[in-house]
Order: structure tokens, then C-alpha cells, then sequence
């Protein structure tokens, strides 16, 4: 998941470089930028704050993003995430109303489990990623990205017009609350300090709503977008900053930006809404079949089904696929060329691996170069530079099943 800017995805390092050396902080027209509610604790911590999809978030602290990365991967950080779009859906037709608009299969989750699932459109287009957790407290608990808040705000009031209109019982409630995501190794031990229950017995995306360190209401999600154990913890937001001091308390805890947050998300292998997905690629194209629940899939129910699902067995003219390269780090948008030299794809995402210590990308290429050893070529400033298809995550990632 999560939100339509890249942090070092190419283009995104070229603009922090760029604003790093601005005398004004390098946040361009930052009366018009939303603000979560940790803005001012951000900067009292030496936060680099920068534009991203409309906030003024950290893109690091003090210590580098490199720095933070590591920290991430070994010990335990804290993510301000509150720009998410956090919704409830409320009525007994509430079920009936979210898989009306996405490919997953809500009706089989259990009490408190949530899901990865996908908005698509009428052409089977991805229209952003999302968290569906089906809580046991009358309600969905929904989590969409900031960059396309707008989008899905209108996209699910459309539908909830549609289905009040038919008689159907369904209401929703977009959220204030502030989000934090604690990730890495660490985070059990750091988080069981200021919870009661049991985080042995919470596995990865199921949810909880309890109190955190003395703070009540907060829900608390097994999931993350760093390939780590982790958690999100939605919190009112006039307790945030205490929660975020209670954490950094601990000295396996720091903050960290979204420099960190994307190059941990890129060596896990997941994907970025609008560069990585966005309405002109499929589920299938983007290898993200096993978001589609097989019941939706018999039914052809969801938004785009006809396309779709036809797809998942005739397969499709392109794939996104990882890759790994030498030479120069590979950008958003180079070209990517079979070894004779046609081009056959585009690079989406792309940065330098502090943990492989290799440059590592996606893209998407045509089905027949998909093959996992494939050897290919980038164009990385005008010279091409060799590069082989590879296994995703290209970091294994951690999650707790529990085992």
C-alpha cells in the first residue's frame, strides 16, 4: 500500500535533495499543506519536513534515512501515518456495501480480521489498496491512502447514496483519529508494556481495540508496510503525542520518516498507489491475484470482474515483477529493455537496498521476460546497465503468524 508519492523512489530523493539545500526548510508553500497532529512534535524533533500528497510530513530525523532504515530492520520505529484515510462502516448491510466496491472477501474474514483488498473500477483498473478489517464491535474499520482520501471519500459516499436509495441499511463515518505505525523486531516487547492483552495471541492483520498506555480507544492492527513485525495504532489525536513520547521512552524505539518508510516498503515488495498500481493496471497485471477471494471470483461481483477474472487464467500482456541491478540506482520510469535491446517495460519503483547492498526495483515488463533469472537491461541515464528478473519481497519479510 499506501500513498501516491514515492519517498526515495527516484524522483522523490531528486526533490528532498533539492529541498534539503532550500533556505527555507524546503517545504514549498507550506500554508496550503495539512498538518497531522504531531506536525509541531516533528520539528521540535528535528524532522525534515516535505509535501507529500498534500501533508507536511517528516521525510527523516536528525540521524538519516539509512540510519532509520536499519534501526527499522533490527530494533523498533515509530511512523506517523495519520494522514491515512481512516473510515468506519456502520449498518447490517455494511458487509454487502464494501465488497460492492472491492475484490475481497469480507463475509469470510473472522471477527476482528482484516484484509489487503482493492477498490477497482467498471474496466478493472485499481483504483487505490486498502485495509478492510471486520471488527466485532458493529462496524468495518477501513484504511485508504492520504493521496487518494479525496477519491475514495467520493467513491464510497457515491455508492452509500446508491445503496440508501435501494433500502439497504449502511452508514459511514470518516475518522479524525491520528495513526501510528511501530515496526520491527522489537515492537512486541516495546507494545505489550502498555497493553493488556496478550500480543502473543494478536497474529498478523487481526485487530484489537483496547487501551495503550493508559489511552483508551485505540485499535490496534497486527499489519504494516516495511516487511516487519509491526503494528497501527489508531489513537485520538489529543493523546498522540503522549503515546509517541510513551513510546520513544524506550530505548529500542525511534522516530522515522518516509524516506525509511520507502525503501524498507520496495526491499518487502509492496506496492505504491500511483506508481506501482493506478487505474490502468489490472489485479492480475500487477501479480496481486491473491487479493481477489475465490468466492468473489465464481460470482464475478466486484467492480471489473469481467475483465478481470479472464485475465487470471488467459493471463495478461504484461506483469509487474521485481528486479535487481548493478551500476547506477534504477529510477521510476526508466526504461526497461530485453537483452537485444527492445524496450519491453518501465521501471515503477526503484532505489539502492541498504540491506542487500544492491539496487533493487519493480516494473512492469511483458509477460514472456517474467520469468524469474530473466536477464534484462535498464536505461539509467541514457547508458544501459544489465539487470536480472528477481524474487519478491527481495528482503524476507517478518510478519507474526503466531508460529
Amino acid at each position: 500500500m499506501r500513498v501516491a508519492l514515492a519517498p526515495c523512489s527516484g524522483s522523490f530523493l531528486h526533490r528532498l535533495n533539492e529541498w534539503a539545500r532550500r533556505k527555507d526548510g524546503g517545504v514549498p508553500n507550506i500554508a496550503s499543506l495539512k498538518r497531522t497532529p504531531l506536525h509541531d512534535f516533528h520539528i521540535a524533533q528535528g524532522g525534515r519536513m516535505v509535501e507529500f500528497a498534500g501533508w507536511s510530513m517528516p521525510v527523516q530525523y536528525k540521524e538519516s534515512h539509512i540510519s532509520s532504515h536499519f534501526h527499522t530492520r533490527q530494533h523498533c520505529s515509530a511512523f506517523d501515518v495519520s494522514h491515512m484515510l481512516q473510515t468506519k462502516v456502520y449498518g447490517k448491510d455494511r458487509v454487502k456495501f464494501i465488497e460492492s466496491l472491492i475484490v475481497g472477501d469480507i463475509a469470510e474474514l473472522n471477527d476482528n480480521q482484516g484484509t489487503l483488498s482493492l477498490f477497482t473500477n467498471a474496466k478493472g483498473g485499481i483504483m487505490d489498496d486498502l485495509i478492510v478489517t471486520k471488527t466485532d464491535q458493529g462496524y468495518l474499520y477501513v484504511v485508504s491512502n492520504a493521496g487518494c482520501s479525496d477519491k475514495d471519500s467520493a467513491h464510497m459516499q457515491a455508492k452509500l447514496q446508491e445503496f440508501k436509495a435501494a433500502g439497504h441499511d449502511v452508514d459511514l463515518e470518516h475518522l479524525e483519529e491520528s495513526l501510528i505505525a511501530l515496526q520491527g523486531p522489537s515492537m512486541a516487547r516495546v507494545l505489550q508494556e502498555g497493553v493488556c492483552d496478550d500480543l502473543h495471541k494478536l497474529t498478523f492483520m487481526n485487530s484489537v481495540l483496547t487501551s495503550v498506555f493508559g489511552i483508551q480507544g485505540c485499535r490496534v492492527t497486527r499489519c504494516g508496510y516495511t516487511g516487519e513485525d509491526g503494528v497501527e495504532i489508531s489513537v485520538p489525536p489529543g493523546s498522540v503525542v503522549v503515546l509517541v513520547e510513551k513510546l520513544l521512552a524506550n530505548s529500542e524505539v525511534k522516530l522515522a520518516g518516509l524516506g525509511a518508510r520507502d525503501s524498507l516498503r520496495l526491499e518487502a515488495g509492496l506496492c505504491l498507489y500511483g506508481n506501482d498500481i493506478d487505474e490502468t493496471t489490472t489485479p492480475v497485471e500487477a501479480s496481486l491475484i491473491w487479493t481477489i477471494g475465490k468466492r468473489r471470483r465464481q460470482a464475478k461481483d466486484f467492480p471489473g470482474a469481467e475483465i478481470i477474472v479472464p485475465q487470471i487464467k488467459a493471463k495478461t500482456q504484461r506483469k509487474r515483477v521485481g528486479l535487481i541491478s548493478t551500476g547506477p540506482p534504477v529510477r521510476q520510469h526508466a526504461p526497461i529493455l530485453s537483452p537485444d535491446g527492445r524496450v519491453i517495460g518501465e521501471v515503477t519503483s526503484g532505489c539502492p537496498s541498504p540491506c542487500l547492498k544492491q539496487n533493487v526495483a519493480m516494473g512492469y515488463v511483458e509477460a514472456s521476460f517474467s520469468k524469474l533469472g530473466t536477464p534484462i537491461q535498464v536505461e539509467v541515464r541514457k547508458k544501459l546497465v544489465p539487470a536480472v528478473i528477481s524474487k519478491m519481497p527481495f528482503v524476507p519479510t517478518n510478519y507474526y503468524t503466531g508460529r
